[in-house]
């Protein structure tokens, strides 16, 4: 069996665990509601862009520090919308956890890469 075979094998096998049933589960359930569906959308937006500047270095503006912390809020309050975010926070660790485990065997410190200076 070739690498990339391997790699289908594991993500086939990533769809059968339970972390990553729950998460599509509990994603489909608070994207049914359209409130929901538009804050996780904008949360995860200014998530992303939050994470693509301290990649560079740059510091996210206060504004968007503000924004991000009061959807986070309203999205605690919805009990779908917060399950399904622990539920994907639960198989993103899992990702991460096999990322990690990939990247011991290149050299490659990935809680090194995580750390801010």
């Amino acid at each position: 069996m070739n690498i990339y075979d391997q790699a289908h094998q594991l993500a086939r096998d990533l769809k059968q665990t339970e972390e990553y049933r729950e998460f599509i589960r509990l994603k489909q359930l608070a994207y049914e509601d359209s409130t929901n569906k538009a804050l996780l959308d904008e949360y995860k937006r200014l998530q992303f862009r939050m994470q693509a500047k301290v990649a560079s270095g740059e510091r996210m503006s206060d504004d968007d520090m503000q924004k991000i912390q009061r959807i986070a809020a309203l999205l605690q309050l919805n009990e779908d919308a917060r399950g399904y975010m622990f539920a994907e926070f639960r198989f993103q660790k899992l990702l991460a956890d096999i990322y990690k485990i990939l990247g011991d065997v290149a050299g490659i410190d990935i809680d090194a890469l995580t750390q801010s200076s």
